[in-house]
């Protein structure tokens, strides 16, 4: 068994040979311009390698790439059972390469080693897989209709779909698209986050040693909007689907409306609140669960929970328990399997962070714990989790979504109230209840507006449960069957017998 330290990673790391170029076709290829931008990581900010920086002409040619491919109906209209068998493979590819593509998670963007081998790889692994399972066994409808008529309903693959995917858990991410979007038999244009491109680039060329044929799964790297942009306008791209933020969300609808109406699916921002009760069966677990939600990945989660709701009767207390579970999130080198804090991904949001804890500050929050940034690795972009208390819930570091491990800490009195609070956002993405009053914790998780509510946990459920939602957090439905509803049209044939 693999004795996993610092000192390996940091071997493997030296010995890596790192892919920057485009995948269009079957083939790893410079951009059209042959322009490139700098790939560092944050634990250092040392370059890493040279990504090609594609643009418009690019988008051009692995659209129509991947249309050529989808009407060759190589993968559209291989048999299902064929497609699973692929994927499979090529999760099985994965997994023999997930020392390296953890590896390049935590060189990207910054996260723990330990975080991208226990929850990155494996879960990423788990969607293709049941993905490809899935694809079979997903039945199509006949029709209640007269003894001379046949009336049939079925799910056919969209076409060409772009998915955009963030820099925070790059490969997963990656993932949830293209799991569903290739078992439906789509051909598939990936577009990663400049911020954390390897792993995308990287597993194009496992999926071609899969099997997968050539121009069904494409990989566009780029610099801020331009690719996103030209894919969102493009006429000959079917479906959209994305995950970041709601502003972006919002512009690529526009896009859409501009071009060929093409169906966007979006997974946005998110302000989750984590709402404990008097009655919660475990203070202390509760304590160390809100810790968690907010520390985990640097705070550089969608679904952080970054409004914790406390009812007032046990605040004091409860902000004891959880100052002693936050001291407990230590920033440190991302390749030390014994760190739980990493870097954050550039410098750009480890600026945006600290300014919003010094808005926190501003704005009257009381700065329980944190607050400053921290240099376990010189020239890094670290910042210890910070904890706000006395916060009302208008203030800045209580509706923006910062992206970072800040806490806001907000009191109230009754369950109207706490409902009053967590719904009073733009978003609706997950929301977490601590209580003992399984009645209380039905009517809370009724009310509440969120896609995802968890009860006397954080971060529940698995592959067979919808994640996605409400307001501006998006549309639509990563995960489970219900996932395949964005990668496929439903088509209504009716068949006169006689």
């Amino acid at each position: 068994m693999t004795d996993y330290t610092l000192h390996y990673w940091q071997q493997k790391a030296e010995k890596l040979s790192l892919e920057g170029r485009a995948f269009i076709g079957g083939c790893y290829v410079d951009s059209a311009s042959e322009k490139v931008f700098s790939c560092n990581s944050p634990i250092d900010n040392r370059q890493l390698t040279e990504i090609s920086r594609c643009d418009l002409a690019d988008v051009d040619q692995a659209v129509a790439v991947a249309r050529k491919s989808f009407e060759s109906g190589v993968w559209s209209k291989a048999a299902p059972v064929k497609r699973k068998a692929t994927l499979l493979k090529f999760a099985d590819l994965i997994a023999q390469h997930q020392e390296e593509l953890a590896l390049l998670e935590t060189l990207d963007m910054g996260k723990p080693i330990s975080d991208s081998m226990a929850v990155d790889l494996p879960g990423t692994l788990r969607c293709l897989r049941w993905s490809a399972e899935a694809i079979d066994k997903i039945y199509d409808e006949v029709a209640p209709t007269p003894e001379n008529e046949l009336g049939m309903v079925t799910h056919e693959p969209c076409g060409v779909v772009a998915a955009i995917v963030p820099w925070n858990f790059p490969l997963q991410m990656a993932s949830w698209k293209i799991g569903p979007a290739l078992a439906a038999g789509n051909s598939v244009i990936l577009k990663p986050s400049e911020k954390s491109p390897l792993t995308a680039i990287r597993i194009a060329g496992l999926a071609k040693e899969a099997g997968i044929p050539d121009g069904v799964f494409n990989v566009l790297p780029g610099f801020g909007h331009e690719v996103g942009k030209a894919l969102a306008l493009h006429h000959d791209v079917d479906t959209l689907a994305f995950t970041g933020s709601t502003a972006i969300a919002k512009q690529l609808m526009i896009y859409a409306g501009e071009s060929n109406l093409k169906r966007v699916w979006s997974e946005a921002g998110g302000k989750s609140p984590n709402i404990v009760f008097a009655d919660a069966p475990d203070l202390l677990a509760a304590a160390q669960a809100a810790a968690g939600a907010f520390c985990f990945n640097q705070g550089e989660v969608c679904t952080a929970g970054t409004r914790l709701l406390v009812e007032e009767s046990i605040k004091d207390e409860f902000i004891e328990h959880l100052i002693a579970a936050v001291k407990q999130w230590v920033p440190g080198n991302p390749l030390d399997p014994k760190t739980n804090v990493g870097a954050i991904v550039d410098e750009t949001q480890h600026q945006r962070i600290l300014g919003y804890i010094a808005k926190g500050s501003d704005q009257g929050g009381k700065l329980q714990t944190g607050g400053s940034a921290a240099s376990p690795v010189a020239n890094g972009f670290y910042i210890e989790p910070t904890v706000f208390s006395d916060v009302a819930n208008d203030m800045v570091i209580a509706q923006d979504e910062i992206f970072g491990s800040v806490l806001s800490v907000i009191s109230f009195k009754d369950e109207t109230e706490a409902i009053q609070i967590a719904n009073d956002t733009p978003y609706g993405l997950a929301a977490g209840i601590w209580t003992s009053n399984f009645a209380k914790a039905h009517k809370m998780a009724k009310a509440v507006r969120a896609g995802s509510v968890w009860v006397n946990q954080w971060d529940g459920g698995d592959m067979t449960a919808p994640f996605g939602g409400f307001k501006q957090s998006g549309n639509g439905r990563d995960k489970s069957l219900h996932a395949f509803s964005k990668y496929t049209e439903i088509k209504a044939t009716w068949m006169k017998l006689d």
